[in-house]
């Protein structure tokens, strides 16, 4: 692990952790949706690893998704 860049992949894996509770997904279903294990995305989330960028861009579109559907919900 690069410990300079140790924070960036803990918000990074926090960010996941939140999107995936949110969502109210396990680790295995979030790993299905994302086509890796559920030991890849627990890395994730504790900042152990970071998934690839082509991944990291789809939570990226994902978490953008459930934001705007749950501000339209509150319309």
């Amino acid at each position: 692990m690069n410990i300079r860049h140790y924070k960036e992949w803990i918000k990074i894996g926090l960010n996941i952790l939140h999107y995936r509770k949110e969502q109210r997904l396990t680790q295995e279903q979030l790993a299905e949706i994302f086509g890796v294990s559920n030991r890849s995305v627990s890395r994730w989330e504790n900042g152990i690893n970071m998934p690839d960028l082509d991944l990291l861009m789809l939570v990226v579109r994902m978490e953008s998704a459930a934001i705007i559907f749950s501000e339209l919900k509150q319309v």
